[in-house]
C-alpha cells in the first residue's frame, strides 16, 4: 500500500483542503427546473474522456477522494457511465446525482459493478405538480427508472426539495423512499444565491411554512437518522437564520463545470482551469473573501459546502448514519 496516497485525505482535512469535488460533468438537460439557474444548454466546451481522466488523476493524487457527479442531467451524456467506470478505478468514492429519467437496467447493471451510490431527484409524486416544478411532464420515466432500482446492490437516495408548489407532498415523497429502500435527502429551495438559484415566485416559501414542513418530516420519523436527519435540522436552523457554523465551500470542496473551470461552490465564480492550471493555483486564486462574506451571512445551506464540515463537527450522528437502508430496523 502506498501509505502516503492512503492518509493525504487525512491530511487535507487537517489543513483544510478539499476532499469533496461536486462535477458538472455536463450542461445539457433533459428537463426545465423552476429552481434551478445553472448555465445550461449553451454549447460550451465539455472536457473529454480523456481530459476529465486526466484532470481527476491529478485530483486524486491532491488528496480530493470523493466526486458527485451530476449535471444538467449526467446521463444526457453518452459516455458517463465510461467516466464513473474510470473514475472509480482511479480509487474515487462516487454519487451519481440524476433525475432518473435515463435509468435502465443495462445502465444500473454498470453502475452497480463499480460501487457508485445513486440520488434521483423526485420532489413530487403528483404528475401535474411534476411538471410545473420540472418543466418537463417525466413522472411516469422517473418512477419506471426507480424501479430498476430496486436491487441496487449500493446506497440509493431520493432528493426532495421542498418548495412552495410541493410541501404537501413532501410526507408521500418521504413514505414512499423509506417504502423502496430510498434514503430521502430532504433539501430546501435556495433562491437568488449566486450563479445557483433561480427566483420563480411560484416555488417560492414563507419561511414558516417550510420549517413547519420539515418539522412535520421529523417528528414522524421519516428519515433515516445520522446525517440525514441532522440535514434536515439544518435546514430549520438556516430557515430560522441560525448560524450553522463556518462554510467549507474552496476548503474541504470544490465545484468543477463541464469544461473544467473550478469555483468554491455552485454559488461562487470560477477561479480557474483544470485543464490549463494546477489546483493548487486555483485554490490560491480564490476569492476567500467572499466565501466568508456568504457564510457569515448563512445565505445558504447547501450540501456542496456543508458536507464535509457538518460531519466533521459531529462526529457521532455522522457514525450513526445508515449505508443500507433496506432494513428498515436499522433506520432509527
Amino acid at each position: 500500500m502506498n501509505w502516503r496516497k492512503a492518509l493525504k485525505p487525512a491530511w487535507n482535512l487537517a489543513r483544510g483542503r478539499p476532499v469533496v469535488a461536486v462535477y458538472e460533468i455536463c450542461l445539457r438537460c433533459n428537463s426545465n427546473c423552476g429552481y434551478c439557474d445553472l448555465p445550461l444548454n449553451q454549447g460550451r466546451y465539455e472536457m473529454t474522456r480523456d481530459e476529465i481522466g486526466h484532470a481527476f488523476q491529478n485530483l486524486y493524487e491532491t488528496g480530493l477522494r470523493y466526486v458527485f457527479v451530476q449535471g444538467g442531467e449526467p446521463l444526457v451524456r453518452k459516455d458517463t457511465v465510461d467516466v464513473l467506470e474510470d473514475l472509480a478505478a482511479m480509487g474515487f468514492g462516487l454519487s451519481l446525482v440524476t433525475n432518473g429519467t435515463k435509468l435502465t437496467p443495462p445502465l444500473v447493471d454498470r453502475l452497480a459493478a463499480i460501487d457508485v451510490s445513486i440520488s434521483v431527484s423526485l420532489d413530487t409524486l403528483d404528475r401535474e405538480r411534476y411538471a410545473a416544478i420540472r418543466g418537463s411532464d417525466q413522472l411516469p420515466r422517473v418512477l419506471q427508472g426507480l424501479e430498476t432500482l430496486q436491487d441496487y446492490p449500493h446506497p440509493k437516495f431520493i432528493a426532495c426539495i421542498v418548495t412552495g408548489k410541493n410541501q404537501e407532498d413532501v410526507e408521500a415523497v418521504c413514505t414512499f423512499a423509506r417504502d423502496h429502500g430510498f434514503a430521502t435527502v430532504l433539501g430546501a429551495y435556495h433562491w437568488d444565491v449566486g450563479r445557483y438559484g433561480k427566483v420563480d415566485p411560484e416555488l417560492q416559501f414563507a419561511k414558516e411554512q417550510a420549517i413547519r414542513t420539515f418539522q412535520k418530516i421529523l417528528d414522524k420519523d421519516l428519515l433515516p437518522g445520522g446525517y440525514f436527519r441532522g440535514f434536515a435540522e439544518d435546514n430549520i436552523a438556516w430557515l430560522k437564520g441560525e448560524d450553522l457554523g463556518r462554510c467549507d465551500a474552496g476548503r474541504y470542496s470544490i465545484a468543477i463545470d463541464a469544461s473544467g473551470n473550478v469555483a468554491p461552490c455552485l454559488a461562487h465564480l470560477h477561479a480557474g482551469n483544470l485543464r490549463t492550471q494546477s489546483l493548487d493555483e486555483i485554490l490560491a486564486a480564490m476569492d476567500r473573501g467572499a466565501v466568508k462574506s456568504c457564510s457569515d451571512e448563512g445565505r445558504c445551506n447547501l450540501l456542496c459546502g456543508r458536507l464535509v464540515g457538518r460531519n466533521l463537527r459531529n462526529p457521532v450522528t455522522a457514525l450513526r448514519t445508515p449505508l443500507d437502508v433496506s432494513d428498515r430496523s436499522r433506520l432509527a
